[in-house]
């Protein structure tokens, strides 16, 4: 099994359950561990072979943007399904980061898998 990743997307929506959390934007980071095999493309160099980075991350944005939810893990799943869906991956490994939600920490969120690994 091979991975592409996505480190560090920022992308600034609307996530919370008080209400000052919903009248503004927070970031959220995400990171993102896909499952694919590259070996096709590596031997064509083109990216039409390849599980296109760039694609998925342009729906995970728009995605992200556009959602209200309240919770990080209602918005985690949503993107895993997206991912799992539109890009055909057999297995992902997300993490929805929410930076300052908790005093005196650097960094709150959640990881999850999805998927088989193969």
């Amino acid at each position: 099994m091979d991975l592409i990743f996505i480190r560090d997307l920022r992308i600034d929506t609307v996530i919370g359950i008080y209400a000052w959390e919903r009248a503004i934007h927070q970031t959220v980071r995400i990171d993102l561990e896909m499952a694919t095999d590259i070996r096709k493309a590596a031997a064509s160099d083109h990216i039409d072979d390849t599980l296109n980075y760039k694609a998925v991350a342009k729906s995970v944005i728009a995605f992200v943007e556009a959602s209200r939810f309240q919770l990080v893990e209602t918005l985690a799943e949503k993107i895993a399904a997206i991912v799992l869906s539109e890009f055909s991956v057999p297995w992902l490994k997300l993490t929805v980061h929410k930076p300052g939600a908790v005093r005196g920490s650097r960094d709150v969120g959640v990881i999850i898998e999805r998927g088989d690994r193969g």
